[in-house]
């Protein structure tokens, strides 16, 4: 039928579809452009979409975090964690359903003033995130899991050391000079802490004295986060260098090796000044007559904590009407110390008490004229001025550890002697 209806066309309509039908027939051998066109546009789009869907997928992630309602506590003065937890609206199960939560969670009984404790709660306010930034590299959370309910863990962030260094002359005081150096309230007292046993901070430094510190600072994430142990220093005291090096055991030596603590505190109390010194004849602000003078008082404000000046054990812990409050201790066979006048006392007879423990608070009491310490050091029952007796020798660095220490040493005393080039270069 199409045939006969194709024989009846004129012939000029015959010629142009014929024309077209091998047009046709040429277009499709060719190549297909369009659809090519069609594939790359679909790859297009889906190469679009995919990071799209990724990033959908963290803004869920974000939006649900955000969900929770957080609230940030500062710790208070008194506080405890079931007053915080009720200042969120928690109740005492979900007090004891977090201190329950591991072991990590043992953290929180130590929560101290200033410190911040973060908490988020879903919708009907109940607990699903506790956080507790005890240090600047650790963080404790207490995260609900499903079924398991709250799990502790500790979160750590990598902490990157570098060396710090400072070092300074004294012109009026310590204090003075540590702080013009840039050092930290607690970098100042550790430095006279790690040379205590030799030195006495509050009456042989002088003016012209120096010191030279290598100490550690801490980074996270490229910023400053505190400062860590001081590694190297030597200070310079009328005219003698002392010098510590501190090793892995915590503990600081000479470059030599030997223990730069001794047995004994020089003082065990951080005093204003001395009120009367070690003599054999001294007239008694209270009973008004001469009489000899078998210790040292050291003056400082009523509630200062006094230290046990050794390692020991509590002989006599008691009070009477002249020494006041009063604890004796004993170290070892030969060596015994006194501390007098008290005003409260914080350990008792048969105690075992260890080098730096606080054993009471400076007072007034007994036959006292003023707040102050009377310190005794006896040895063999013989007393003996505390200021210049010769103190014991503590053990040195083991033997095992010598090698490695002296190279560590080494290194150290490096890092010192630039330090003291770099200054004098600058002072001239």
């Amino acid at each position: 039928m199409v045939q006969k209806t194709i024989k009846q066309l004129p012939k000029p309509h015959k010629i142009m579809l014929a024309s077209l039908m091998c047009l046709a027939t040429v277009l499709l051998l060719l190549p297909s452009e369009p659809a090519t066109a069609s594939r790359q546009t679909e790859e297009l789009e889906l190469y679009k979409r995919y990071p799209l869907s990724i990033e959908v997928e963290e803004q869920d992630q974000q939006s649900a975090d955000n969900l929770l309602n957080w609230k940030r506590f500062e710790v208070r003065k008194g506080d405890n964690l079931a007053k915080i937890l009720s200042r969120a609206g928690l109740s005492p199960q979900d007090t004891f359903n977090v201190t329950n939560s591991g072991d990590e969670a043992k953290r929180l009984l130590k929560i101290l003033p200033g410190e911040e404790i973060k908490v988020a709660l879903d919708d009907e306010g109940a607990l699903e995130i506790l956080r507790y930034d005890y240090s600047p590299s650790e963080t404790l959370n207490i995260v609900r899991q499903g079924e398991e309910g709250l799990i502790s863990e500790i979160e750590t962030r990598d902490v990157d050391i570098r060396f710090g260094y400072a070092s300074g002359t004294i012109e009026s005081s310590f204090w003075h000079a540590g702080m013009a150096s840039g050092m930290s309230e607690s970098q100042i007292m550790n430095l006279a802490t790690i040379f205590g046993w030799d030195i006495d901070f509050a009456l042989e430094i002088r003016e012209g004295d120096s010191f030279n510190l290598v100490y550690e600072e801490q980074y996270i994430d490229g910023e400053f986060v505190g400062y860590g142990n001081i590694l190297a220093a030597e200070f310079t005291n009328q005219g003698e260098t002392f010098k510590a090096i501190r090793f892995e055991d915590g503990n600081y030596y000479t470059p030599e090796g030997r223990s730069m603590r001794k047995s004994f505190l020089r003082a065990p109390v951080n005093f204003k000044y001395i009120s009367s010194n070690f003599t054999n004849a001294r007239f008694h602000p209270v009973q008004k007559r001469w009489k000899a003078h078998r210790g040292i008082d050291y003056a400082a404000s009523t509630g200062t904590p006094v230290i046990a000046a050794g390692d020991g054990k509590v002989i006599k812990s008691a009070y009477d009407q002249y020494n006041g409050h009063h604890v004796f201790l004993q170290h070892g066979e030969r060596y015994q110390t006194k501390y007098l006048h008290f005003t409260k006392r914080t350990v008792k007879t048969g105690d075992t008490v260890k080098q730096g423990q606080v054993i009471g608070y400076v007072g007034a009491t007994g036959l006292a004229s003023g707040p102050h310490l009377h310190y005794e050091f006896l040895v063999d029952g013989v007393h003996r001025n505390p200021r210049t007796v010769p103190l014991p020798k503590a053990e040195p660095i083991d033997g095992a550890d010598k090698t490695k220490f002296l190279a560590m040493a080494e290194e150290y005393q490096g890092h010192l002697d630039v330090n003291r080039r770099i200054m004098l270069a600058m002072n001239n």
